[in-house]
C-alpha cells in the first residue's frame, strides 16, 4: 500500500523546494492536500510523480512543481478571490482554497467540474466551489477576482478573462506551445493590462483558447 503522506513529504521536499518554491504557504498546503484524492482510481500510484497525470482526453492534472511556480507566480493571498481555470478534478482549487479566501474552480467538462465538486466537499472545504462554464468566459458573476490561473498552455488571454481582474489583480498564463511556450504574468492597472514573462513552461494546450488559423488570400 502506498504511504500517501510520505509521498506528499518527498514530493514538497524533492520536487517543489528543487524548483525553486520558496513560498512557505505554498509549501505548506501542498505537503497538506492529498493529491491521490483528485487522481483517477487506476492512477492512484502516480499521484504524486513530477509528471502531469492525465485525468480525461482533454485534461491533465499538472505536475505538481509546475504547478506551484504559477501559484507562487500570482501571488495569492489569504484574502484573495481566485478563478481556477480548468480545473479538472478540483486538485489546484483545493491547493488554492488553502491560500485564498474564496475559489472557484472552472471547467467546461461537466463530468470534470461534478467530480471536483464531489472532491471539494469531501474534503470540507467550504471557501472553494467548481462550476461548469466556457473556460475562455471566466465565471461571470463570482468575481471579480485577484488572481486568475489558468491550467494549461493558451495561444491568447481573452479580454473576457481579463475584464474579470480587480484592481491591482493578476492573471497567470502559459502563452505558446511545448518548449517555446512561457509563463506570463498579467496585471491590471486602471483601464491598462500588463504583462511579463516569467519562465519557460511546457504545459497540455487548452483547446478553448487556441487560435483557428485565419485563410488569407
Amino acid at each position: 500500500m502506498t504511504d500517501f503522506a510520505r509521498a506528499r513529504r518527498t514530493m514538497v521536499d524533492n520536487q517543489l523546494r528543487t524548483s525553486g518554491i520558496t513560498n512557505w504557504r505554498i509549501l505548506d498546503v501542498m505537503n497538506r492536500v492529498p493529491r491521490e484524492v483528485f487522481v483517477p482510481e487506476e492512477r492512484k500510484a502516480l499521484a504524486y510523480i513530477d509528471e502531469n497525470v492525465r485525468l480525461s482526453s482533454s485534461r491533465t492534472m499538472l505536475a505538481p512543481a509546475i504547478l506551484a511556480r504559477l501559484i507562487q507566480l500570482a501571488e495569492v493571498g489569504a484574502g484573495d478571490t481566485v478563478l481556477d481555470v480548468g480545473c479538472g478534478t478540483g486538485y489546484s482549487t483545493a491547493v488554492l482554497a488553502g491560500l485564498a479566501g474564496l475559489v472557484t474552480g472552472l471547467d467546461d467538462d461537466p463530468e470534470l467540474a461534478g467530480t471536483a465538486q464531489e472532491n471539494l466537499a469531501a474534503l470540507g472545504l467550504s471557501n472553494a466551489i467548481a462550476v461548469v462554464g466556457p473556460l475562455d468566459a471566466g465565471a461571470v458573476g463570482k468575481g471579480p477576482f485577484d488572481a486568475i490561473l489558468i491550467e494549461g498552455a493558451v495561444d491568447r488571454v481573452s479580454d473576457g478573462l481579463l475584464g474579470q481582474l480587480t484592481e491591482g489583480g493578476r492573471l497567470v498564463a502559459v502563452l505558446g506551445q511545448g518548449n517555446a511556450a512561457t509563463a506570463h504574468v498579467f496585471v491590471k492597472s486602471g483601464r491598462e493590462v500588463s504583462s511579463r514573462a516569467a519562465f519557460n513552461a511546457s504545459l497540455p494546450p487548452l483547446t478553448s483558447f487556441v487560435e483557428v488559423p485565419q485563410f488569407r488570400f
